[in-house]
């Protein structure tokens, strides 16, 4: 067993386990176990013992791909794992495992051969010393997928798993068999029910605890694709009552021989939780995410509150803020926001763009409202978001489902290629065994290739066998896989197919030249190539080989149009193997690779690979791209991820010393205005940072007492604010709003890579301690764009750094120069009156709190009455003025309902009026504003004349008594 300790399973959990005995102990295992073309491999067993805190790896990690894991209800230490084994190959850590001291040791108790492996087991509710078990013997293929043989079969042990009969004959079908669910009754240990995959196949019950059997329901609904499905479930109270899981979710009263199909959502349903003390209570797990019901299935939660998708590639468009493309397995193509006003990214922000689950999508470069999308079996659309105007361009629109690919004109795979040409919009590329390329968005199509494969057909067999045909797109094999057109020189293109061949063509397909690297193993699929942004004759090859049972990354690099190839793979661990590659598009030789496991980057042309995970969870990344400034990944069931700002990666040299301190050049900052109430409490995404990223490198974490500072300062050198890593200490409007996000102004210092986003404002007005608003108070403006530094102080010495702050695109032919500098006069001014408003308060407060403390050594003193009586006067005459600048009684943001406002709440209210724009003052605002300032230079006035003259009066018989003068001090 590992010693080490992960807050979260590093790889994909497949199936999980609570003990009954102590709810605080949970198994996991990993790796999916209904093995899609699309599946992802695990590591072996988990552990929790604290409900899911904290986890240790028991083991097991050559398992791969876990069925089932079940744990002893009596005691947490003794559990069983039902272990596929590899889906693509054979291996021995394969069938049923059992372990008796929570995962110390494990110890196989049932194995058939190294092509079959566990997929079911599960104990008697009512006696765990008998367990039944099923074996599977399946494998995938690059170009075909068999389920069964005579590795299949149900097992049942009757001495707590350590030795175990295989049940065969008595009712049960004829093999060969194949994949078979299997669950025992909570209500009486004889009922025993199946789900058993064969030529005879359907749902099977016993009613004498396994010795014999009889099919109860051949309904081809439980049947279809059983490889896939074959999930089943025994009520733990009720007897008759069983579930079925496959396309539909299905329950059955009366021991399965009817069945009703239940309103759960979404399809393709593969797991359930039934409360053992109150079966009302359900779970089901389905293609789509979790959905819970309270009513006997009756009714369901919403699932779009899981950020589970299942995307096979990634895509972005030109329009601004860019959005983000993808098609999702088991679900619609997808088009998304990269940011949204609201703070963050809501249902609001995306919409389906066409074609289906599988495919490719492939914006307009010139015009973002027209989309093409495909999906498998060669289906493409073409969409006009302004219109919703869908329209088929599909190569060969016929549907060519349950045929082998060998008979077939069109090989088109799953996942289909399909681009936009860069150099001219009007032009398509897709792939089959060849290239096609359209002249006119889709309306025709030619072939500009021979077939580009090696065009097996050993390899183009029907797929499914030996006992259900299964053939979808998947499994069709000799295809062009990936396809790439060079962003520099037009008619170049680059193709790779699934079985391991490199063309490229410098006429626009007139002809082709073989260029495979030499060294490259057959039968490799060739998943991205990435024709370099920077020079013609380079690309990148990502080479996924996991289908042939070899997880071993590969990458190759070209320089000479394919002539030689070198291996990049330095630094990519075994495991991880590659299904994207890109470079950089502005600093050339800067390359990400998208992984089984990961992301990761290189600075030096693919020699050496270091992670970029970051905060990004282990997902397998079936693509990325660079957009802008941005690295956008396309995660398989963790759905989109964007690394905001690769400019401090594009500057790194990783060869340089490391220094104590570096301030990186920030990219251009858009000028936009944030919305204080941000409401997350709902499924979104992430917005970019809130303002200008800044990034910059500490060696070493400052010391308690060092303070570091940024300032933002002006074109002419005027600092316009001052951040630093010490908290300022500042009266918090006590909360009333849950979805309030104060404004970040604490610099990071942690040892490392820090990065904070000013939010573009100047230095706030001086505060009012204890003032309470409708909001969070008056705030400094909004810069507007234009050029500006950043300068960083430590320690170490002073580095500064340009910054751009650059127009809202959006507003760029409806806003002028002129309007916002009107706009930022106004704004100014404004806040200029708030900050001399707070100072007078602030002054006045200062005052009254020290006539309380003269009160107070007065109030003994013989003959002070007086001055005491001076003193109350002067406050007397303090009095209306606060009152009139600021409300008094104001204790909670809606107060202002209960007691009028005054200057100061009518100030900030007006300030948030124009806070917003971007465009010269109305002649509303200016009127208003010279109400505003015209009643604060009167109260202004009178305090000044208090002040210059009943103060001094005062201060003539405080120092006539002895005491200390009055000072209103700056009212900072």
């Amino acid at each position: 067993m590992a010693s080490g300790r992960a807050p979260t399973p590093a790889a994909p959990g497949s199936a999980i386990a609570v003990a009954d005995s102590d709810h605080n102990i949970i198994y996991v295992g990993t790796g999916e176990a209904c093995p899609r073309g699309n599946i992802t491999y695990g590591d072996g067993v988990y552990k929790s013992l604290d409900a899911g805190r904290t986890w240790q790896h028991l083991g097991l990690r050559d398992t791969r791909h876990i069925g089932a894991i079940v744990v002893d209800p009596r005691n947490p230490d003794i559990a069983f794992v039902a272990a596929l084994g590899h889906a693509f190959g054979p291996n021995d850590e394969r069938g049923i495992f059992r372990t008796g001291d929570g995962g110390k040791t494990w110890q196989r108790v049932l194995f058939h051969d190294r092509d079959s492996g566990g997929i079911d087991v599960v104990f008697d509710p009512r006696n765990p010393n008998t367990l039944f078990a099923s074996l599977w013997q399946m494998r995938r293929q690059p170009w075909g997928f068999s389920s069964g043989g005579t590795g299949s079969g149900l097992y049942r042990s009757t001495d707590g798993g350590f030795t175990w009969k295989l049940l065969e004959r008595h009712g049960l079908p004829d093999g060969p068999l194949g994949r078979i669910g299997v669950s025992v009754s909570g209500a009486d240990s004889n009922r025993v029910y199946a789900a058993i995959e064969a030529k005879e196949g359907g749902v099977f019950r016993s009613d004498d605890g396994g010795d014999s059997w009889m099919r109860v329901n051949s309904d081809h609904r439980f049947r279809q694709r059983a490889w896939y499905y074959s999930h089943i479930f025994a009520d733990p109270v009720a007897l008759d009552t069983v579930y079925v899981l496959d396309t539909g979710a299905f329950r059955s009263t009366n021991g399965g021989k009817d069945f009703e199909l239940l309103p759960a959502p979404h399809g393709d349903h593969h797991a359930l939780w039934i409360d053992p003390r109150d079966p009302r209570r359900l779970i089901n797990g389905n293609d789509g995410g979790a959905t819970i019901s309270v009513d006997g299935g009756k009714s369901w939660t919403q699932q779009y509150n899981q950020p589970t998708a299942q995307f096979y590639h990634v895509a972005v468009d030109n329009h601004w803020p860019y959005r983000i493309y993808g098609a999702q397995q088991d679900n619609t193509t997808i088009a998304i926001a990269s940011r949204d006003d609201e703070g963050v990214i809501g249902r609001q922000d995306w919409y389906e763009v066409g074609g289906g689950e599988s495919g490719y999508i492939a914006p307009d470069p010139r015009d973002p409202e027209i989309i093409y999308a495909n999906a498998d079996s060669g289906q493409m659309t073409r969409y006009d978001h302004r219109t919703g105007n869908l329209r088929d361009v599909s190569i060969h629109p016929l549907d060519v489902s349950g045929n082998g690919a060998d008979d077939l004109e069109y090989r088109i795979q799953w996942t289909e290629p399909v681009l936009v040409s860069r150099h001219d919009s009007k032009v398509l590329y897709t792939a089959a065994q060849f290239v096609l390329k359209s002249p006119d968005q889709g309306r025709s199509w030619r072939r500009i290739s021979a077939d580009l494969t090696r065009n097996d057909k050993s390899k183009q067999r029907p797929s499914g066998g030996p006992i259900t045909l299964d053939i979808t797109s998947v499994e069709y094999y000799d295809t062009v896989f990936a396809l790439a057109e060079s962003p520099v020189q037009q008619g170049l293109l680059w193709a790779g197919t699934d079985d391991g061949l490199i063309h490229v063509t410098h006429d626009d397909g007139q002809t082709w030249r073989n260029v495979t690297p030499k060294d490259m193993p057959e039968w490799s699929m060739v998943s991205i190539i990435e024709a370099s942004p920077h020079e013609a004759g380079s690309a990148f090859a990502a080479i996924d080989r996991h289908k042939v049972d070899d997880l071993k990354p590969l990458i190759y690099r070209t320089h000479d149009s394919g002539k030689t190839w070198t291996r990049i793979v330095s630094g990519i661990p075994d495991g991880a193997y590659v299904r994207s590659v890109r470079e950089d598009p502005r600093r050339k030789g800067l390359l990400y690779a998208g992984t089984e496991l990961g992301v990761y980057v290189s600075f030096d042309d693919g020699g050496h690979w270091q992670p970029l995970q970051l905060n990004l969870p282990v997902s397998p990344i079936h693509d990325l791209v660079v957009k802008d400034d941005d690295l956008v990944v396309a995660t398989h069931g963790r759905s989109f991820w964007i690394l905001d700002d690769l400019t401090p990666l594009r500057q790194l040299d990783p060869g340089a010393a490391v220094p104590e301190v570096r301030l990186y050049h920030p990219q251009p900052a858009y000028h936009l205005h944030f919305p204080l109430d941000v409401n997350r409490r709902r499924p979104v995404g992430d917005n970019p940072p809130r303002g200008a990223v800044i990034d910059y490198f500490l060696k070493t974490k400052p010391a308690a007492d060092e303070k570091i500072t940024l300032e933002i300062l002006d074109a002419q050198g005027k600092v316009l604010r001052t951040l630093s890593n010490h908290k300022k200490e500042r009266f918090e409007q006590p909360a009333e709003w849950p979805d309030r996000e104060p404004p970040a102004d604490l610099l990071p210092d942690a040892p490392g890579m820090n990065r904070f986003a000013w939010d573009l404002r100047v230095e706030d007005p001086r505060e009012i301690p204890g003032a309470f608003y409708a909001d969070e108070g008056p705030r400094g403006p909004v810069v507007n764009p234009g050029s500006y530094l950043v300068r960083l102080s430590t320690r170490s010495g002073v580095q500064s750094v340009p910054l751009e702050v650059v127009l809202d695109p959006r507003l760029k032919d409806t806003v002028s120069a002129p309007d916002m500098a009107a706009h930022w006069d106004l704004a100014t001014r404004t806040t200029q009156d708030i900050d001399a408003l707070h100072r007078a308060v602030n002054q006045i407060r200062t005052m009254r709190r020290n006539l309380a403390t003269l009160q107070a050594w007065a109030g003994g003193e013989a003959g002070s009455k007086t001055l005491l009586a001076a003193a109350a006067d002067f406050d007397k005459h303090m009095t209306p003025i606060e009152e009139e600048l600021i409300q008094v009684n104001m204790k909670a943001s809606e107060d202002n309902l209960r007691y009028p406002n005054r200057l100061n709440e009518q100030y900030d209210t007006f300030i948030a009026t124009i806070d917003a724009d971007d465009v010269a003052p109305t002649v509303a605002q200016q009127e208003v504003y010279a109400g505003l300032h015209r009643r604060l230079v009167e109260q202004l006035d009178k305090w000044k004349t208090l002040a210059n003259t009943e103060l001094p009066a005062l201060n003539t018989r405080m120092q006539e008594a002895g005491v200390p003068r009055l000072e209103g001090g700056q009212g900072d």
